[in-house]
């Protein structure tokens, strides 16, 4: 099924955007997180991530052309799918949002109740869309106040989305006039979120403007409740200046491209690690590619899968009743959503083995003795389901009205519990990781997800998925699959049990596995046959090496 990819919003204050470059050209093969084109905006030229996966079917803007926000981009599908109909929608579409757009502002110009003149280097900065997905956001925490002067660059506040929670980076300078929404509101996509301007200037007329354009909208989205959804659109995943940033763990600012950050999030590199080339030392692709990691201390870290803090609650006396809303969050509303999609969707069962740990704890035991070293039970069970997804890729497969598509690729996603919520890091290419590589991937990805810093790119891609509870000493459980993939395994404690061996009965460590499959696309002989290859791997974790 063919997707529409349409001009994204990359700045708060883009209205249209020139593709300076595409580096994907029609019949190219496409994947989630390949970089589509360089998309030139009011502020910077920025390269604009695919998030689905096909071949480029059609160009809608060629390079050096201009395109509105939300117009016709790219389409991407099945190779020699029919598009033709999508093409003859989208323009009678487009010339019909054009026609609406300009009514609009014919009304607004004779009402002129919306008009207002914006003060000389005055700045109105809207609530950013910082995922695909993004409705709304929520204001974490502002790390500005008003009155505080700001500087391009300047992290003005960490937004939470439905995905993670985000640095909110400004792009002027100036002192912060007016606040709109503040911490622990949300706002939706668009919405006045603050203003910047010249110390002292009066922002009073812009407020009453904007927030009579958003009764507005409120009334106008209201009585349009019944017209046809916008169409699915690809954007980028983070609010970017000229020079892409993030942050490490020691709080210091570091200069990268998306491109150079993508690959370092595929091979598990630290860019704190890593010396820039490019301009004011920004880390670029060859810096990247050519980083070599020398060897260092191993530091103490708390287990990847800790649990979650739980909110404190006030008790009552005894024989009375009390209750207390609790307002969801973004990452809330999200899992109900993505969840309560796959169980009520997927026709799902569950398959279960037992393996002999004996032989995997001895083996960790002894990798674990190499200086430097760590691998953890779960970094070999992870290793273990990329092989077995190499010898059984109808596992490794996405369910689609129209077709099942095999990956050749395999991105082992984990599983990980935060505060009010999970979310599940991916592991890139992991068949083509080590152990030791894995478990600093997971380990890694983990911790960023406990501090809310995972970038959508980290939680994208997975084409299988693993959850362990073991470590809360659960023995069998079920998990829901996180669609699209077509099967996730659950994970449960290693306990001593009675066993049979050589015809006598003795003490051996045993684990659970439950592999939970879309029937879609397993069948029941499928999954039976992947977890077989699964517990050869795990009880002779030698044969992962050959």
């Amino acid at each position: 099924m063919a997707t529409i990819i349409n001009m994204p919003r990359l700045s708060d204050t883009m209205e249209d955007g020139v593709v300076a470059k595409w580096l994907k050209s029609v019949g190219d093969k496409i994947e989630e997180g390949d970089i589509l084109a360089e998309i030139e905006t009011d502020k910077a030229t920025m390269e604009f991530e695919s998030f689905h996966e096909g071949t480029l079917l059609y160009i809608g803007t060629q390079e050096g052309e201009t395109s509105p926000v939300d117009t016709l981009l790219a389409i991407i599908g099945e190779e020699d799918e029919d598009i033709s109909d999508i093409l003859k929608t989208s323009s009678k579409t487009a010339k019909t949002e054009i026609k609406e757009e300009v009514e609009e502002v014919k009304t607004s110009d004779d009402s002129n109740t919306d008009a207002v003149v914006i003060p000389k280097g005055v700045e109105v900065i809207s609530m950013p869309r910082l995922s695909d997905t993004m409705t709304d956001g929520t204001v974490a925490a502002w790390l500005k106040k008003v009155g505080d002067k700001v500087e391009e660059g300047d992290i003005l506040a960490e937004i939470e989305t439905d995905k993670a929670t985000m640095e909110f980076e400004c792009f002027y300078e100036g002192t912060i006039l007016y606040i709109g929404v503040q911490e622990g509101e949300t706002a939706p996509v668009d919405g006045l979120l603050t203003i910047i301007g010249p110390a002292g200037t009066d922002v009073s007329a812009i407020i009453a403007a904007r927030n009579t354009s958003s009764d507005k909208a409120s009334e106008k989205a209201t009585s349009s409740e019944n017209k046809e959804e916008k169409k699915e659109e690809a954007v980028v995943v983070e609010q970017t200046s000229t020079n892409d940033t993030s942050t490490n763990n020691s709080g210091g600012r570091i200069f990268a491209s998306p491109l150079a950050k993508k690959i370092a999030s595929d091979k598990g590199i630290n860019l704190a690690d890593v010396n820039g080339s490019g301009e004011n030392g920004r880390i670029i692709k060859k810096d990247v590619e050519n980083y070599t990691p020398s060897a260092k201390p191993v530091e103490t870290a708390k287990s990847e899968f800790s649990a979650p803090t739980a909110p404190a609650m006030s008790f009552v006396a005894a024989g009375e009743e009390k209750s207390e809303d609790v307002k969801n969050s973004q990452m809330r509303k999200a899992i109900a959503k993505s969840l309560g999609n796959s169980k009520f969707t997927a026709p799902d069962f569950s398959l279960n083995i037992v393996v002999d740990m004996d032989n995997a704890m001895a083996s960790r035991k002894t990798i674990n003795e190499i200086p430097d070293t760590k691998v953890s039970f779960n970094d070999m069970v992870v290793k273990a389901c990329a092989m077995a997804l190499k010898k059984h890729p109808q596992v490794n497969t996405s369910w689609t009205e129209e077709n099942t598509i095999y990956h050749s690729h395999i991105h082992v996603g984990v599983a990980v519990a935060v505060d009010d919520g999970l979310l599940v890091p991916v592991i890139k290419h992991t068949d083509q990781l080590s152990l030791t590589q894995i478990g600093a991937g997971v380990r890694d990805l983990a911790g960023k997800a406990r501090n809310k810093k995972l970038a959508p790119t980290e939680m994208q891609g997975s084409t299988f998925t693993v959850s362990n509870l073991g470590m809360f000493g659960i023995e069998n459980f079920t998990s829901i699959i996180n669609q699209p993939n077509s099967a996730i395994l659950s994970v449960g404690a290693i306990v001593q049990k009675p066993v049979v061996k050589d015809g006598e009965i003795v003490v051996g460590n045993t684990m659970n596995l439950t592999l939970t499959c879309d029937h879609r696309t397993v069948d029941g002989a499928v999954g039976a046959q992947f977890l077989q290859t699964l517990k050869t791997f795990i009880e002779n974790p030698v044969t992962m090496l050959a």
